[in-house]
This record gives C-alpha cells, structure tokens and sequence, in this order.
C-alpha cells in the first residue's frame, strides 16, 4: 500500500460564503426587506391602516396575556436588551479574536454597531409613541419605531447564523442555522409586542431594515476579503 492511498484526505473548510450566493442573497433580501420597510414606515406616518392593525392586535395581546408567560417574555427580552446584545457581541467577538477571524470580526462589529445607530437614527426620525395601557407590563419613554431589540437581535443572530453557515459544508446545518437565528428573532421580536413595548410594524421594520444593514455589513466585507486575496 502506497503512502498516497493510506494519507487522509484533507476535508474542505469553507472560509467565506459563496460570492454568488452572497449576491443573489444579498440583491433579493435588500430588494425584498426595502420594500417592506419603506411600506411600513409610510404607512406609520400617514396613519394609514396598518396603524390601525397595530393597535388592535396590541390591545388583543394585552388583554390575552398570562402571569407565567409574561415572566418567559420578560426573560427574553432581557436577555436580548441592548445590555443583553453587548454581552452577547462581546463574547462572541472575543471567540472570533481567538480565532483570528479578523474579517469576521469586522463583520461583526459594523453590523452590530452600525445597526443600533441606524435604529436609533430612524426612531428619532418618526418619534413615534409606544403602545398606552392603563396596567402595562413594561413602561418606556422613548420612540416605538423601530424596535431596537429586534434590531439588536437580527443583526447579532445573522452574523452568527452567516459565520456557521461558512463553516460548513452541509446543506441541512446551514438551513438549522439560519432557522435558529430567525426563531430568535421572531422570539424577541414577539416579546416585545407582547409585554406592550412595540407594535407589529415596530419589530416589522426593525427586522426588514437590520436585515438589510447586515446584508450590506457582510457583502461590504466579503468584498473586502475577495479584494485583498486577489491582490495577493
């Protein structure tokens, strides 16, 4: 037996996500969440039905709520707080720093950074109140629109569901990665409408515009990366 036949065959590790699919992704989620977005956001200004929707399932949320699920609610939302985020962003920054995933680290940094100033940039843009009830759950002073912990959480959630899925090459642990990233999204965007904080077309636009911002973080990025190895 030659050595050839006895050496063990090196197994592909992807490094980066597929360009291609990078651009397809990328074009259709701007094109798709943008138009959503911008259909929100011009509802809510001119008070058009979907404001009318927002207080009706926020008035049906709140008079349906549990004690003990109002404790799971609080939870998640606690965790996911922009508090909740940081720590998050840090500890998985500090593992792409062991790494040595520089690039990925970037990646992580813009979206989330990026992403919690656009919020804040928009929120002040449409100075929208939050839901008002006589017995509320939780209680806020700033702008509604859009969510900030839906934000946090698309952002942060996609970054780590986009570094799985380029560390793998199989088909069914991208597809888990990106569904666990979007059922943390849905989960604490759901958190929030449910304890009062937000309306649906608050954690709706929060998730259609941080979508978008990362679609833009990893594209840039990768880009970058793709430049730098062919000047090699």
């Amino acid at each position: 037996m030659t050595p050839a036949a006895t050496a063990p065959r090196p197994e592909p590790r992807p490094h980066s996500l597929s360009p291609l699919g990078l651009a397809i992704a990328g074009w259709l989620s701007l094109l798709v969440t943008g138009w959503i977005f911008f259909t929100l956001a011009w509802d809510v200004a001119h008070h058009d039905d979907v404001v009318v929707f927002d207080a009706q399932m926020a008035a049906w949320l709140h008079a349906h709520g549990s004690a003990r699920l109002t404790e799971f609610m609080l939870l998640v939302t606690t965790v996911n707080s922009v508090a909740g985020i940081a720590v998050w962003t840090a500890a998985f920054g500090a593992v792409l720093y062991r790494m040595r995933e520089r690039y990925w680290l970037l990646t992580l940094g813009l979206a989330v950074g990026g992403g919690s100033l656009l919020n804040v940039i928009l929120k002040h843009a449409f100075a929208r109140a939050r839901p008002h009830f006589d017995d509320p759950w939780v209680t806020l002073t700033t702008y509604s629109f859009p969510s900030g912990h839906t934000a946090g959480a698309t952002v942060f959630y996609g970054t780590l569901a986009a570094f799985l899925v380029s560390r793998t090459n199989l088909w069914h642990a991208r597809i888990a990665c990106v569904l666990a990233a979007a059922l943390m999204v849905v989960l604490v965007a759901f958190s929030r409408m449910y304890l009062g904080a937000h309306y649906f077309s608050d954690v709706a636009a929060a998730a259609c515009s941080s979508t978008a911002w990362l679609v833009l973080c990893l594209s840039g990025v990768h880009a970058l990366v793709r430049r730098r190895m062919e000047g090699r």
